[in-house]
């Protein structure tokens, strides 16, 4: 699945070293290093894991936790901190936490960690997604359309992907960007549009029954109606 992570890490030598393990492992990024931005982004922005440490200027890991439960922000947090007392541990997991690694720390183990998490969450859900005759494996990233394999780019997968998951909804261009691409990443409307055009020739041309629909001034929609 494609998969957005915010870390919030006020050591900025170690915030950017998680982030680059983390795009290596092909995850779309954000970093914030205070808690006030971390605050703003965990509570406003959609992603799948938040790694969050404890120790923030403006607003400590504790207090984005709670914000982010009592708002009903149910996204997988991994809380980072150099306080290794058992007491904090209990403290996070009992606040919401789902999962808790003191420093210093192996980043092969934080990976490990963020990837338990993701699985944790979508364990119940089918590796394949459906919209009319439109297939996508989400373990292999390919996409079938009937019996034909259809070549995609990286970026054209999972802008597919996240239509088809969200198959009859209205996709805002907005929420796309949001979702698919960090905020350090520099998006025009032209690179989205051309991607979808490079979408439709390769999902719908050749096919009576159009998947993915423009609608005019808001966004994008996979149809199986």
């Amino acid at each position: 699945m494609n998969v957005r992570v915010l870390v919030v890490e006020d050591e900025r030598d170690l915030a950017d070293l998680i982030a680059e393990a983390l795009k290596k492992e092909m995850f779309t990024v954000d970093v914030c290093y205070d808690g006030e931005e971390g605050m703003y982004m965990a509570l406003n922005e959609p992603f799948d894991v938040v790694i969050l440490d404890i120790m923030l200027p403006v607003h400590d890991g504790w207090e984005i936790l709670k914000s982010m439960r009592e708002s009903g922000v149910n996204t997988p947090v991994l809380m980072l901190t150099a306080l290794s007392d058992v007491e904090y541990r209990v403290k996070g997991l009992n606040m919401g936490a789902d999962d808790y690694l003191p420093k210093p720390f192996d980043l092969r183990e934080l990976i490990a960690r963020v990837r338990a998490l993701i699985r944790r969450k979508s364990e119940s859900k089918s590796t394949k997604l459906v919209c009319g005759d439109l297939i996508l494996d989400t373990a292999t990233k390919k996409a079938y359309r009937g019996s034909k394999e259809i070549d995609l780019t990286k970026k054209e997968y999972q802008i597919l992907e996240y239509l088809v998951m969200n198959k009859n909804r209205v996709v805002t261009k907005e929420e796309l960007q949001e979702h698919l691409w960090s905020f350090d990443d520099e998006v025009f409307s032209d690179v989205l549009r051309s991607h979808i055009k490079n979408l439709r020739k390769k999902v719908d041309k050749g096919f009576k029954k159009k998947i993915i629909h423009t609608v005019r001034g808001i966004g994008y929609v996979a149809r199986d109606e």
